[in-house]
């Protein structure tokens, strides 16, 4: 019988790790794409390829879904371009975490969701004027949570609303945090979604809202130095433990104000990491000290998480979190969609924290990426660039 010919691919990334924590693969391997879909992922494919890209002394990641960001440009005074600040940043799916309440849903969606090219997902803000302006709480006049405006637009944009978000910062509810966070709870579950709570600053303490939550809600800013966060000297609070215990979620959320080395160093330590590492982008800190998904990542490796949990973290946990695993997003699979960032570790550099603390950290920088099987182009890291 005649030998039958070896297969054919359109791209081969060829020679790099590749680390896909949904899978458990963490090999030296090839990574064969044709046309949107990962063809083959294996040893020596690069002979099939009608172009290989040398990924040698890289990191094939699946590419990075960012949990918790702020993406309503022009809209909100605290949007970021999702292209640039993540897309270009080695991300292909991306939650914005309630700067569109139920009253300008409509518009993120035809501005944000519609005119992107990445995966965009929405945690809808519980006020219906959504987060405008940071200097204006949205939640001081309370009956700016109308649970019917909310539940509708939830039931209209099911493949776009994945939960609800309350910041409860002080400065944002006034004196009615356990009302709004009670009635918020009520809304979240009448919908049937998740809750994704901010804290830092606020008037009760951590184990007082945390005995509200509900299995699958989030924390946002598990690593915040304002006051009420969740350590108590340098272990992590009980009450902690047992929300985590019973199904709440933690997440990094840098931002601009809500990551403090200090804390995440002890919480660490204390063997405490976090469920979601995300970025908290915004238009207030996506051209520093934030930056970008990747970014956030190196200074948790900094600190002591091991990259590859930082990258499940940031890939499949997310992913799952956000209703976006089954299609696909978060792995690296045979037949699925060919969304791959490759990164490669830089020289180590000096990066801030929110409260302008600074780590030496490992920099971890997108060289390829494909979305959908289509190249994109990066953009330079906004740290290099002149103030």
């Amino acid at each position: 019988m005649p030998e039958s010919s070896p297969p054919t691919y359109d791209l081969v990334l060829a020679g790099g790790h590749v680390l896909d924590p949904a899978s458990g693969a963490d090999a030296m391997l090839d990574v064969a794409v044709s046309g949107h879909v990962i063809s083959a992922i294996g040893a020596d494919l690069r002979t099939g390829g009608a172009r290989v890209v040398d990924c040698s002394g890289s990191v094939v990641l699946p590419g990075l879904v960012e949990g918790h960001t702020h993406i309503f440009e022009h809209v909100s005074k605290v949007g970021a371009p999702a292209t640039e600040a993540h897309l270009r940043r080695g991300v292909v799916a991306a939650a914005d975490a309630g700067t569109a309440g139920a009253s300008t849903f409509a518009a993120f969606r035809k501005l944000v969701v519609e005119r992107n090219d990445m995966r965009i997902v929405s945690f809808l803000n519980v006020s219906v004027l959504g987060l405008i302006d940071f200097r204006f709480g949205e939640l001081l006049n309370p009956d700016t949570l109308v649970v019917d405006d909310a539940l509708e637009v939830a039931a209209q944009n099911p493949d776009v609303v994945r939960g609800f978000k309350i910041r409860l910062s002080e400065d944002v509810v006034g004196d009615h945090g356990e009302s709004l966070l009670k009635k918020s709870l009520n809304l979240a579950e009448q919908a049937g979604l998740r809750l994704m709570v901010h804290i830092g600053e606020t008037k009760h303490p951590l184990p007082a809202v945390l005995e509200h939550l509900r299995p699958g809600d989030i924390v946002a800013h598990c690593y915040t130095g304002k006051p009420h966060g969740i350590l108590a000297g340098d272990r992590v609070q009980p009450a902690v433990l047992a929300a985590r215990e019973r199904g709440v979620l933690f997440d990094s959320a840098h931002g601009r104000s809500n990551l403090s080395f200090e804390v995440a160093r002890r919480a660490i330590d204390d063997g405490f990491l976090p469920d979601l590492v995300s970025s908290d982008c915004s238009a207030r800190n996506w051209r520093g000290p934030v930056f970008d998904l990747l970014t956030s990542i190196s200074k948790l490796v900094a600190l002591g998480v091991p990259l590859a949990e930082c990258i499940r973290r940031a890939t499949a946990v997310p992913a799952e979190v956000l209703g976006l695993a089954g299609e696909g997003y978060g792995r690296l699979e045979v037949g699925g969609p060919a969304n791959v960032t490759v990164v490669t570790q830089t020289d180590e550099v000096t990066l801030p924290d929110a409260a302008g603390n600074s780590i030496l950290a490992p920099r971890y920088e997108p060289v390829f990426m494909l979305h959908h099987g289509r190249e994109i182009e990066l953009a330079s890291w906004r740290g290099l660039a002149p103030a």
